[in-house]
């Protein structure tokens, strides 16, 4: 019984009273199905996680937290006696059925706590990855237009992660193919006074690989991250180029002072 939740021990004592301190055998009538009394508990826990958000309390502020349980049942299509019946039923004669029961809710509420948060970290990389650029870089295109050119305005002191993946195919003639990133303040932009970024080396096997590149700001100033995140050595008039970048993230963390 120690894994039973605090709001079955709510129901009990409300109506344990009621049993003069005798282990009452009740018959099984009419009580709430099992698949039924897992979906109205889960609810309930439900109902009760809500109440203790300070926007919700303070509109539900006129009712009392047992009447939001009671509430809860009526949607179900249940009354307070039946619950009542049902929840002293398995109290008092199935404690470890009633157990049980409430492991299957447990297992609800977990899974829903992982869907959220699985949908809250997508939510949160939509609104974190700063890459102002496509969605995806891929050649042969349609477009015509292969340029992974970037050119990134920075001000804020911290650490910046570039991260993508990138899909060479072994027909790709380029030679050392690779990303080519560099730095620079805006006075210097046209003056050629670049800071360029260690590279990597792109694997040409037709299959994705993932990479990550780190730049940081030390203070608060203007500065450009420009580059290609697909560069080669030889000339690229009459080369076949076959590659796909995609998945590609721009985020910032900041320095601790």
């Amino acid at each position: 019984m120690t894994r039973i939740g605090y709001l079955i021990l709510i129901f009990f004592s409300l109506i344990v009273g009621s049993c003069s301190g005798r282990k009452t055998k009740l018959d099984k009538k009419n009580l709430i199905p099992e698949k039924e009394l897992v979906s109205l508990l889960t609810d309930i826990h439900i109902a009760d996680g809500l109440l203790s958000l300070p926007k919700i309390n303070a509109w539900a502020s006129s009712l009392d937290s047992i009447s939001t349980y009671y509430q809860v049942i009526e949607k179900h299509g249940y009354t307070k006696e039946i619950m009542d019946k049902t929840m002293k039923y398995y109290f008092l004669n199935d404690p470890k059925k009633l157990n049980k029961i409430y492991d299957q809710v447990l297992g609800i509420l977990s899974e829903m706590e992982s869907h959220v948060e699985k949908e809250s970290n997508v939510v949160l990389a939509r609104i974190t990855n700063k890459w102002p650029g496509k969605e995806f870089y891929s050649i042969p295109s349609l477009s015509g237009n292969d340029s992974t050119r970037f050119d990134i305005t920075l001000s804020s002191r911290g650490t910046y992660s570039l991260t993508f993946s990138v899909t060479l195919f072994p027909d790709d003639q380029s030679d050392n193919p690779r990303p080519t990133v560099y730095s620079c303040y805006p006075d210097s932009v046209d003056t050629g006074k670049r800071n360029y970024i260690k590279s990597i080396n792109y694997i040409k096997d037709g299959r994705p690989h993932t990479y990550k590149l780190f730049f940081t700001l030390p203070a608060n100033q203007v500065h450009h991250l420009r580059g290609w995140l697909y560069d080669f050595d030889n000339l690229p008039y009459g080369i076949e180029k076959h590659f796909k970048i995609d998945n590609i993230s721009f985020t910032f963390s900041s320095l601790v002072s």
